[in-house]
């Protein structure tokens, strides 16, 4: 899809500016008249009505779950809001209208500041651009829990914040369904799977109408911190400290015809992919299994990257990236793992702030420090995943730094460090910038 930024117009600026205000980001202001509420798929996210949404499915195989009917969709669902004629002395409902003199089609300062606080509150790059991250983000922000049947479709997985609500309310009654990441998955279907069997209900992985209704009579069971992150972090500990078998997903940051960021004479494509050979010599030699998730011919999305990392079954993922800028002041460094206002992952947050201090310790890069994200790549990985950002080609010391062979060898030293470190017990662990990698890596 188009790009839409401040000062475009186009047709579904309209439905955006909808969307936001029905999700509170935007005022809503008096209808003066019954007109329509937008409320249709945004342009670029899937169609709810189309053969390749399961959220058009009707289904109605299972005994206990049904798909609900109109009548029963939630107050505070989308489909609550399309307007009916208020009665007399009751209130007008509101209205997505454009500020007073705006076309509704126009992208205006307004609309800047509140998609750009929608990029944030959903952990996107807050750019104010309208491409396909934050179209998809609009449409799965629209969902909620109850508007539609929700059942595992390996084909065309459920997708929305209808599913993270399910995941987020099983995962506070003790049951397991991983990452609270807003895809009904295997792992969700399993914990839906389970309740049923706890309620006496019929055990088929489905959340309709019946199973939902289970669920609000129930409370929150676990207490004393996240489940998902006490989960995580048990699963850490039960590897033991031995890195035997350990197998690290590597993913150069683009490939093939894509050349990432060009400046200052520097290819991204080309400093990524020699520093994922050096780290991946260095995890080798070290004991650890490390594999290139894509050669440097090719070019994949990053949905693409976590399909071959979930298939390789890694126990990391790392992705190598640089950064750049408008402004050539920006430099510095930074690491993002997957991590929302619902959940997050506890060991790759972990991991980011143990690579962040080491390549700090190591370099005189500014330190960016590390930061949560929602992006594909992260997302979408079964394994703790941790993307990094190695300096800014568009600023003239970064650019030099990541030019030098020398620097990359240090990058490559530090992630390795960073590695060894996330799977050492406290006793052996070193002080930062100072693991002597030889000396652990061999140990049994």
């Amino acid at each position: 899809m188009k790009l839409l930024r401040l000062g475009d117009q186009a047709p579904i600026i309209a439905e955006v500016r909808a969307t936001l205000t029905h999700l509170g980001f935007l005022p809503a202001t008096p209808r003066q008249t019954g007109g329509p509420v937008v409320t249709g798929v945004l342009p670029g996210a899937a169609d709810p009505g189309s053969s390749t949404d399961p959220g058009s499915s009707t289904d109605t195989d299972s005994s206990t779950d049904t798909v609900q009917p109109a009548d029963a969709v939630p107050s505070g669902s989308v489909a609550s809001a399309v307007p009916v004629d208020p009665s007399p002395g009751q209130p007008t409902p509101p209205t997505t209208t454009a500020p007073p003199g705006t076309p509704p089609d126009h992208f205006d300062r307004t609309l800047d500041r509140a998609l750009r606080a929608f990029q944030q509150s959903r952990g996107l790059s807050v750019d104010g651009i309208l491409g396909p991250d934050s179209t998809r983000a609009l449409e799965e922000a629209r969902r909620n829990l109850g508007d539609r049947l929700l059942y595992h479709s390996a084909a065309h997985p459920f997708v929305g914040d209808d599913v993270a609500a399910l995941q987020e309310r099983l995962s506070n009654m003790g049951f397991d369904v991983g990452r609270t990441d807003g895809i009904f998955g295997p792992r969700t279907e399993g914990a839906v799977r389970d309740f049923q069997r706890n309620r006496g209900l019929q055990p088929d992985g489905r959340c309709g109408p019946q199973t939902l209704g289970e669920l609000t009579r129930l409370r929150r069971t676990v207490t004393g911190g996240r489940p998902d992150v006490l989960r995580e972090s048990v699963r850490l500990l039960a590897r033991g400290s031995s890195l035997l078998g350990v197998v690290i997903a590597l993913d150069p940051g683009h490939g093939g015809g894509d050349t990432g960021i060009v400046s200052n004479g520097l290819y991204e494509r080309d400093l990524m992919a020699d520093l994922a050979d050096r780290l991946s010599i260095r995890l080798t030699d070290s004991g650890l299994e490390s594999v290139l998730i894509h050669g440097p011919d090719e070019s994949l999305t990053e949905q693409e990257r976590a399909v071959r990392a979930n298939s390789l079954e890694a126990d990391l993922l790392i992705s190598l990236h640089a950064d750049s800028s408008d402004s050539p002041q920006a430099q510095g460094i930074s690491a993002y793992y997957y991590g929302t206002t619902r959940g997050s992952s506890a060991v790759g947050e972990r991991f980011a702030q143990l690579v962040q201090r080491e390549i700090v310790s190591r370099t005189d890069m500014l330190d960016c420090r590390t930061h949560p994200k929602a992006w594909d790549l992260l997302r979408r990985t079964r394994m703790p995943a941790v993307r990094l950002d190695l300096g800014y080609l568009t600023n003239e010391h970064d650019a030099q730094a990541l030019g030098s062979a020398q620097f990359r060898a240090a990058v490559a030293e530090a992630v390795l460090a960073a590695t060894q470190r996330l799977f050492l017990p406290p006793e052996l662990d070193a002080p930062t910038g100072q693991l002597h990698v030889p000396r652990v890596a061999g140990r049994a």
